[in-house]
């Protein structure tokens, strides 16, 4: 029997906030530069500027997680220019909304996958533009999500890319993004949701699952929540860990006690039609030139997953 089908819950879809881990975090910047009309605030985990890769897969990985002399990070000004040109375009929001948004980042200091000097690129685009993000660095994490006492050693890069650091980031990224938060609970007593990606997209074209998941509090039966989204990073989707990220990362516990509705959509591994043989999100234009706007397939995917939930029940 196939998943079901993602219910709408009334959610205040209208807004909504997101982060995301290595590709996913680059992956919600991109979703917050597009949708910055509607996308209040932005954590990224070890990620870098907006259409850092420029459509280019030689690129990301050269320039854009470990940058040296023969291949140095493209100038957060150059980025800007190419934002400042798809709003011209009309690919992307008025880039005006992102001087109002509520900016947080995390750079690990062990982190040799993204290095620190390419989350502080991010803050550096995010400038340019008038935010004020908020950048985290002085954690002695590898590259993973950083919890408050689940997954690996702290200093750790290796599977499942959850790293405990004694650091409760989804707690710290969400108390920035959505404001005062009472406290979490002490354990998720809400359903985690197993669903039907496919009427979203042609998921396997574009490098998705078949299925996603969503967090959903019991409160959020009776009265309307806030809609949050958790991008995943590489090598780390339900295909390659199960369900460690959507259970450990963080974030359910205070999505519990907060009326806010946590969606997980889950990128996979291909290795023909698309090659994204480590289950990444987009983020170097494997789906298409406009990957990073409101055309690109997969920002259009889990936006519509956003304004299901935003459905009435």
């Amino acid at each position: 029997m196939g998943a079901e089908r993602l219910p709408g819950y009334g959610a205040d879809s209208s807004t909504f906030t997101v982060s995301g881990v290595s590709s996913g975090g680059y992956m919600a910047v991109q979703v917050h530069v597009a949708h910055s009309s509607r996308v209040t605030g932005i954590g990224a985990v070890a990620a870098g500027p907006y259409y850092c890769a420029q459509g280019s897969l030689w690129t990301a990985l050269n320039h854009c997680m470990s940058p040296g002399a023969w291949s140095p990070l493209p100038r957060p000004e150059t980025l800007k220019g190419h934002a400042d040109r798809f709003v011209r375009d009309k690919l992307v929001d008025p880039a005006s909304n992102l001087a109002n948004a509520r900016v947080w980042l995390f750079a690990g200091m062990r982190d040799r996958i993204v290095e620190p000097e390419v989350v502080a690129a991010l803050e550096g685009f995010y400038r340019l533009f008038n935010a004020k993000p908020i950048l985290v660095k002085d954690k002695p994490a590898g590259h993973g999500m950083v919890t408050e006492n689940a997954g690996n050693a702290c200093g750790a890069t290796e599977t499942p890319f959850i790293n405990d650091c004694d650091y409760d980031a989804a707690g710290e990224l969400l108390r920035h993004l959505v404001g005062s938060l009472s406290p979490p609970a002490a354990t998720p007593s809400g359903r985690l949701l197993v669903f039907d990606q496919r009427e979203f997209a042609d998921a396997h074209a574009i490098s998705m699952a078949d299925t996603g998941y969503a967090y959903v509090p019991l409160t959020c039966d009776a009265q309307p929540c806030k809609v949050h989204v958790a991008f995943h990073g590489c090598r780390q989707s339900a295909e390659a860990i199960g369900e460690r990220f959507v259970r450990e990362a963080g974030y359910n516990r205070w999505a519990d006690t907060n009326r806010l509705i946590v969606l997980y959509p889950q990128a996979i591994a291909r290795f023909w039609w698309v090659y994204n043989p480590r289950g990444c999100w987009d983020w170097w234009g494997y789906t298409g030139a406009r990957y990073a706007t409101k055309e690109g397939a997969q920002i259009r995917a889990v936006t519509g997953m956003v304004e299901r939930l935003g459905a009435p029940r």
